[in-house]
């Protein structure tokens, strides 16, 4: 096996993780997030992608002291997964390693990540939902947006969001 960890901080792949199988991707994500939590960095996502016929594992990791995340840090963090992933070797033949951090495409995922971004837009994705409109505020596990007007309160963790405006500075 041959995983060339490589880093881009700007946030800029493609979403190609739609029609993966779910557990092949919880997989790669549960052995990237082995391999940075003891450097206190979280997984946000992981996108398993194909690019001139060499798979690509993209992992988009996030500092759980909610800190910039620096090239420093993905060069870490993808050392220390990049070990993980040797170790367990989950992709037969050659792959790319690759770290970002959040950026632009930043994804919402937990209670605490929406009160980060409360005043910014999101694009969500629910059953029966889909919409982009600001988060004005969370209550436990419950975040609500203003969607024309009208509050839509939704559960985190039962929806798909990420981030449709980037703050004009660090949350």
């Amino acid at each position: 096996m041959n995983n060339n960890a490589t880093h881009n901080s700007k946030g800029t792949a493609p979403d190609s993780t739609k029609g993966q199988p779910n557990t092949q991707i919880a997989a790669l994500q549960a052995i990237a997030q082995r391999g940075v939590e003891s450097l206190g960095f979280e997984v946000l996502e992981v996108q398993l992608q194909n690019a001139g016929g060499q798979p690509i594992v993209l992992v988009r990791i996030d500092r759980l002291d909610e800190q910039p995340v620096t090239v420093d840090d993905l060069t870490s963090a993808s050392r220390a997964a990049e070990a993980e992933f040797d170790r367990v070797d989950p992709i037969a033949g050659e792959y790319r390693l690759e770290f970002e951090s959040p950026g632009a495409k930043r994804p919402l995922l937990r209670a605490r990540h929406f009160e980060r971004m409360v005043g910014l837009k999101a694009r969500v994705r629910a059953e029966g939902h889909a919409f982009t409109a600001p988060i004005t505020g969370v209550d436990g596990e419950a975040v609500t947006f203003d969607v024309a007007g009208e509050p839509v309160t939704l559960q985190a963790g039962t929806f798909s969001a990420h981030l449709a405006e980037f703050p004009d500075r660090h949350r």
